[in-house]
């Protein structure tokens, strides 16, 4: 049984835009439909810009530190969207839950679904299932990728395998 619709492709589509911002509303669009959004989305003005915003107040709670911090943000964020969760059937996809008013545009869409998302996936998770790649500027590599762990194990810890096998050569190098 499925009762998560908003946790995982949420937030995922959230680090998608933090680690590879779409230079148009187009492709933000196309980014949306990438990661399973399929409602339309009424054109408003500012839309790259205010979706930047949203984004930007999201990166603070990947940067949070600690659990308490993280939830606090995330609770303001979800408070500012104001939605409730509504029982729509467009489309004809059958029954879900959408946590967004109808005919919203697309940057307030998003703050909702990605804060509900994120909320979701942390909750269901763990609360240390966000965060920057391992391989940031700490450790000499730079990478300031966001990472949305999803693993079984709990123990993702990097953007991609490029990073982790840059990290682990690190390791290794300075060992020998």
């Amino acid at each position: 049984m499925h009762l998560n619709p908003y946790g995982q492709y949420a937030v995922l589509l959230a680090a998608s835009l933090a680690n590879d911002w779409p230079a148009t509303r187009e492709e933000l669009v196309a980014r949306t439909r990438e990661h399973g959004m399929t409602m339309p989305f009424p054109p408003a003005p500012g839309d790259l810009e205010a979706t930047r915003a949203v984004l930007d107040r999201w990166l603070a709670v990947v940067d949070a530190e600690g659990a308490d911090e993280r939830a606090r943000l995330l609770n303001a964020q979800m408070a500012a969207v104001t939605a409730y969760p509504r029982l729509t059937d467009h489309h004809g996809e059958g029954w879900h839950l959408h946590y967004r008013d109808p005919d919203q545009p697309l940057y307030a869409v998003l703050a909702a679904v990605i804060s509900v998302g994120t909320a979701l996936h942390l909750t269901t998770r763990g609360m240390g299932r966000l965060g920057r790649c391992a391989a940031g500027p700490a450790v000499g590599d730079g990478c300031v990728n966001v990472v949305v762990d999803v693993s079984r194990n709990g123990r993702q810890r990097y953007c991609s395998v490029r990073c982790a096998n840059r990290s682990a050569v690190r390791r290794h190098r300075a060992l020998t």
